[in-house]
């Protein structure tokens, strides 16, 4: 593995992973910042959207989230009967937006040639009056890459989270319009006009119903769902494929039950925008510090630990 200190670059050390697999070199990027995937191929086929280490993510791209995905209304949430108040990180809607780790350097406390685990400390903040310890492990193996991640809580009190990933899916070449998106999930959340969960529904007769495949180019989601169908092992599976059927699957394990599908029309392309989709693994849906639901509380000293990953898949 090598490693590139740069300060640079917004995203800090660029650390370069590499494995020998059967079908071809795994190749990956992790950042500094962030504990993001910058670059991720198999063979030289693209399975994320890579971006120049002289820039920073759009989008969100390839980071990690925590101790809270998505958002958190008003950046406001009950303890103990006070109202937390954190700062926001969403002007648009007005929110609290993808958690306190976003832009915060993360330590190597491992690394091989096609491993690294990074940690990162969550410490008392505005609206956040906990401390938690946060580790992230990318790997390489055969097919893609698999991250796990670590929460302990260094708390002297009982303390939330929940933990999410950005990736933007690639399929090679392949025009992210052409992309077909496909995810047996059966259940997504409605959302109000600041993007907050209001309710659920039945994805069945809708233009979110995932299950048999849609083209990403045809579909408009910002979009968490929910009754994933995990497979013997307990597996949930978002897959992207073009028109050949070569692709790219994002798995996570039954510490991540929602996913969220993110369709931008914004994203960096060349001079100009264009479509790129976004598939996030959450242990929770976006306001769950208000809404309670996905929350995990760890007792002080108290750790979790979770999975998803990345690989490539033939027609």
């Amino acid at each position: 593995m090598s490693t590139v200190a740069s300060t640079a670059a917004p995203t800090g050390g660029q650390y370069h992973l590499r494995h020998a697999g059967p079908d071809g070199v795994v190749e990956a990027v992790v950042t500094e910042v962030a504990a993001g995937i910058r670059e991720l191929r198999v063979a030289g086929f693209d399975l994320t959207e890579p971006f120049p280490a002289d820039q920073a993510p759009a989008g969100a791209n390839g980071i990690v989230l925590a101790p809270w995905p998505n958002r958190v209304a008003g950046g406001a949430w009950q303890l103990d009967g006070k109202t937390q108040q954190l700062d926001i990180s969403e002007p648009k809607y007005g929110n609290a937006s993808h958690g306190l780790l976003r832009f915060a350097p993360y330590r190597v406390v491992d690394q091989t040639e096609s491993s690294i685990e990074q940690q990162a400390t969550i410490h008392p903040q505005h609206g956040w009056p906990f401390t938690l310890e946060t580790r992230v492990h990318h790997e390489l193996v055969e097919d893609g890459i698999r991250i796990t991640h670590t929460v302990t809580n260094r708390s002297g009190r009982p303390a939330p989270f929940a933990i999410g990933s950005h990736p933007y899916l690639r399929a090679g070449d392949t025009p992210a319009e052409d992309l077909v998106v496909r995810l047996d999930a059966a259940t997504a959340f409605t959302v109000d006009e600041r993007k907050i969960p209001n309710g659920t529904r039945p994805v069945e007769g809708t233009d979110v119903d995932l299950r048999q495949g849609r083209r990403a180019g045809d579909s408009d989601l910002d979009t968490a769902y929910t009754d994933v169908t995990p497979d013997a092992e307990g597996i949930r599976r978002t897959t992207l494929h073009g028109p050949e059927g070569d692709g790219v699957e994002l798995w996570q394990d039954a510490s991540f039950p929602y996913v969220q599908v993110f369709t931008s029309r914004e994203f960096p392309r060349g001079d100009g925008k264009g479509l790129a989709v976004a598939v996030e693994p959450m242990t929770a849906p976006a306001d769950a510090l208000n809404s309670g639901e996905g929350l995990r509380w760890l007792e002080p000293d108290e750790s979790w630990t979770g999975s998803w990953g990345i690989r490539r898949v033939w027609s």
